[in-house]
């Protein structure tokens, strides 16, 4: 396809998943039950920390996390006793992220929360950048701190060339803002032209299909590659694309 047939083409795919019907099936319904931003935020992120595999078990296990926390995130964060922790520690949560592993986000939250109104400060992109590789590797490192523990793989590092597809989609999820009702939008200090697309096999094999990147590993030097594809379509919201990409990846529209 020629450069306007291409943008047309993912336009209607993109302007035809955005729709508040995307919710139902997506992970993203899990941030999308609160109102309060802090809720929103610990919500989105466990959900998308756990994005991986079939959707319904994604839901399943992030609802598990939600019930453990009385269905009110924030609340459980910010006044939670050692008990409710060395009762989660043997829990069985979603794969490998395990018991030990959400109790280290618990603790890791309360921590942040206490120093800050929002995760937005730790995420904020500095002028000379342009993507979230910096303000990512900025995060993992307050969050995780430098003592280690088994939790740190469960956060990806794009400056190990990790595509960090979670923090991607859950950044998405975010700062993207429009009027269609799937992103939240609720980070007004970054700009969603940083965004980049959360990169996996689906979204990936869709990429290397209409000729917009070349690599084979879906790595962040592949992200990276697809930001400048993207962005010649919309340099100001390139991450739209995201819903077009997703929906040709599940229709198997070019298989």
């Amino acid at each position: 396809m020629k450069f306007e047939e291409l943008k047309s083409f993912l336009d209607e795919k993109a302007d035809r998943y955005n729709t508040p019907d995307f919710i139902e099936n997506d992970p993203i319904q899990i941030p999308h039950r609160f109102s309060l931003q802090q809720d929103i935020e610990i919500a989105g992120f466990l959900a998308a920390t756990i994005s991986w595999g079939n959707r319904k078990s994604i839901i399943s296990s992030a609802e598990k996390m939600l019930s453990i926390m009385g269905n009110s995130p924030y609340d459980f964060v910010m006044n939670y006793s050692q008990k409710d922790l060395e009762d989660i520690q043997d829990k069985s949560i979603h794969r490998t992220f395990n018991g030990q592993d959400f109790a280290y986000f618990i603790r890791q939250f309360n921590r942040i929360y206490k120093e800050n109104e929002s995760l937005e400060s730790l995420f904020e992109v500095r002028e000379s950048e342009t993507n979230f590789l910096h303000a990512i590797e900025r995060f993992r490192n307050n969050f995780l701190e430098t003592e280690k523990h088994r939790s740190h793989k469960h956060i990806s590092s794009p400056g190990k060339n990790s595509s960090a597809k979670r923090i991607i989609m859950f950044l998405r999820w975010m700062v993207r803002k429009d009027k269609r009702g799937v992103d939240f939008g609720i980070w007004e200090k970054i700009d969603h032209k940083y965004l980049s697309i959360p990169l996996d096999v689906h979204t990936g094999n869709i990429s290397r299909k209409l000729g917009l990147i070349s690599r084979t590993q879906n790595d962040w030097k592949t992200v990276e590659e697809l930001d400048i594809a993207i962005r010649k379509f919309d340099e100001n919201d390139p991450a739209k694309y995201d819903f077009a990409l997703f929906g040709l990846g599940v229709t198997k529209e070019l298989l």
